[in-house]
C-alpha cells in the first residue's frame, strides 16, 4: 500500500480499495495456513492417543513427530522469507527513487523524505527476522531450557510487539506538543522520584 501511495498516487483510490484488499487478506491467509494445515493433518493423522495425555511444552514441535515435516516447514519459512525480501526490496527501493526525484534539489527535503522510508523499511525487516524466530528457538530448546523461554519473550517483545508500535511512537515523538510533553513528564518523574 505504501508503494502504491507513493510510486502511483493517482492510481491509489483504485488500487487500494475494499475489495482489493479483502481480496489481499484473503490470499495472505489462504497460504500463511497451508503448513499449518499439513502440520495438523499429519499430527492427527499419525499420533498416538497417549501423546494427547502428556503434559508438555506448547510449541510448534510438538506436532512435528517426523523429520520430514520439520523440514517442509523450514522450507516454506525459508521460501517465505525471500519472496518477502524482494518484495520489500523492490517497493521500498521504488519508494527511495521516487522520493528522490520529488524533492528534486532540496537536499534537506530529500534527506528527511529518505529518511522516513528507511525509517518505514525497519518495521517490515524486523517482521522478517520474526521468520527466523524458530530455528534460533528450536536450536536453543536442545542446549539450556531457561535460554529457550528468555529468547522466546525478547523475540516476541522485538519481533511482534516493536514493529507495531514504532510507527505511533516514532510519529509522537516528531510531533513537538507530544515530545515535550513527553520530556516533562520524565523529567518531574525523575525529579519526583529523587525527592
Amino acid at each position: 500500500e505504501r508503494y502504491v501511495a507513493i510510486c502511483m498516487p493517482l492510481r491509489h483510490a483504485e488500487l487500494c480499495s475494499t475489495r482489493s484488499t479483502m481480496y489481499c487478506i484473503l490470499i495472505i491467509h489462504g497460504l500463511s495456513s497451508v503448513p499449518c494445515i499439513v502440520v495438523l493433518s499429519t499430527f492427527f493423522a499419525s499420533a498416538s492417543f497417549s501423546l494427547y495425555k502428556q503434559y508438555r511444552l506448547c510449541a510448534i514441535k510438538l506436532f512435528m513427530l517426523y523429520r520430514w515435516q520439520d523440514h517442509v516447514i523450514s522450507a516454506v519459512q525459508e521460501f517465505y522469507f525471500l519472496v518477502m525480501v524482494i518484495i520489500i526490496l523492490f517497493s521500498y527501493v521504488k519508494i527511495m527513487k521516487v522520493a528522490k526525484a520529488a524533492s528534486g534539489e532540496d537536499k534537506k527535503s530529500s534527506w528527511k523524505g529518505l529518511r522516513t522510508v528507511i525509517l518505514h523499511g525497519f518495521q517490515p525487516l524486523l517482521c522478517l527476522i520474526q521468520l527466523w524466530s524458530p530455528f534460533i528457538e528450536s536450536t536453543l530448546l536442545r542446549f539450556d531450557f531457561m535460554l529457550f523461554i528468555n529468547v522466546r519473550y525478547s523475540n516476541y517483545v522485538l519481533f511482534n510487539l516493536t514493529p507495531r508500535c514504532l510507527s505511533p511512537l516514532i510519529y509522537g515523538l516528531r510531533d513537538e506538543t507530544f515530545f515535550h510533553a513527553l520530556k516533562n513528564y520524565e523529567f518531574f518523574g525523575l525529579y519526583k522520584r529523587n525527592v
